[in-house]
């Protein structure tokens, strides 16, 4: 009896595949992956961010219309009124700016509004208005990022956490502004600084282009520079960016810096707009800086940020308070607003980042798979 050989059964033969379908199916994958990545890519969240923020302004825009047509009907005085948000939210705005950068960078400055009132007392004693105009910039520039370096210093170095380091930092300042004036208000004696606030260029005033200036040199900095990109990486993972070889100690050191020094120049700002300087200025100005932030898209966690979002943020609480003032509202039912905006703005980060994310990362699986 003769055995059979055993049979191998060959694996069934797939049926050829056309090469052009194959290569439009490859980029019809391609391109979805592309639509999604922008969806939920840095890119496309910040360009979302911003057209809400400047809805939450046409709608600010048309309660105002609404609840005073007698004034908003006027064409002038809807263009003085808004040049008046803008000067209000100028010197905020540039404390906003040093701001973004340190919580970008994955700190926290609370000691910004008494850096202001250190340099603006400074800056205004009669040995320093001695020395003109220059002198009286020089001072409150240098004596902002000075105190912002020693912010630093204890951050990155000392190693204490940032809101405690600050936060003592907020208490020294405002009782050595006091210590300087003598808790007494100090009068600017010079024109040349007092006509900051009270001078226009075409009809602008200039605090509206110093805000301007600082806001186009932070968004330059942040976003077209190596400091910027290695802000980023610092907030995003503080170890991750030392194994990559930044020094992470001397960029928090630096970030710390850069705040002080938007301080120094919101110091020279607002004394012009006072005529005068003392301890008790700039008053909260930390928490209308973080909230603006916050606002404008920043994670409290650091990592990312947009500088023209903090700017609308800005603006948005400047558009808010001359909104109440037109309508002659307490200043307690304002805050109140201010207070639900921003639990309104965390709560949104969390969806955003949280299960809004899960579900595109989920998506984009699907179409790539």
């Amino acid at each position: 009896m003769t055995d059979s050989p055993p049979t191998t059964k060959l694996p069934a033969q797939s049926p050829p595949v056309d090469p052009a379908e194959t290569e439009a199916a490859g980029h019809r994958a391609s391109a979805g992956t592309r639509r999604l990545s922008w969806w939920h890519g840095d890119g496309g969240e910040g360009a979302r961010r911003n057209l809400a923020l400047i809805g939450v302004l046409l709608i600010l825009f048309v309660i105002g219309a609404a609840t005073r047509s007698d004034l908003y009907s006027n064409p002038d005085w809807v263009w003085a009124n808004m040049l008046s948000i803008l000067k209000l939210a100028s010197v905020v705005g540039v404390v906003t700016v040093g701001m973004t950068f340190v919580i970008i960078g994955g700190g926290i400055d609370l000691s910004v509004g008494a850096i202001v009132a250190l340099a603006g007392v400074w800056c205004t004693t009669i040995a320093t208005q001695n020395f003109g105009a220059g002198g009286m910039i020089f001072t409150a520039i240098v004596v902002g990022m000075a105190v912002g370096l020693v912010n630093g210093a204890l951050i990155a170095y000392g190693r204490l956490v940032p809101f405690i380091a600050t936060l003592a930092m907020l208490v020294a300042a405002r009782g050595l502004a006091a210590e300087i004036s003598d808790k007494q208000t100090q009068i600017s004696q010079n024109s040349t600084i007092n006509g900051i606030a009270s001078n226009s260029l075409l009809g602008i005033p200039l605090l509206v282009y110093i805000l301007a200036a600082v806001v186009i040199a932070g968004w330059v900095l942040l976003n077209r520079t190596t400091f910027g990109r290695r802000t980023v990486a610092v907030g995003g993972n503080p170890e991750a960016a030392r194994l990559a070889g930044i020094n992470v100690k001397l960029h928090t050191l630096l970030l710390y810096v850069l705040s002080g020094l938007c301080c120094g120049i919101a110091a020279i700002m607002l004394t012009a707009q006072a005529t005068s300087a003392q301890a008790a200025m700039a008053n909260l100005y930390e928490l209308d800086a973080i909230a603006a932030v916050i606002i404008g898209g920043t994670l409290l966690s650091g990592g990312r940020g947009t500088i023209v979002g903090s700017l609308l943020g800005v603006i948005i609480f400047a558009t808010i308070t001359n909104l109440f003032a037109i309508n002659g509202l307490s200043t307690e039912a304002q805050n109140m607003v201010k207070g639900g905006i921003i639990v309104a703005a965390v709560l949104i980060q969390q969806v955003q980042f949280g299960s809004l994310s899960q579900f595109f990362r989920r998506n984009n699986r699907l179409t790539t798979s």
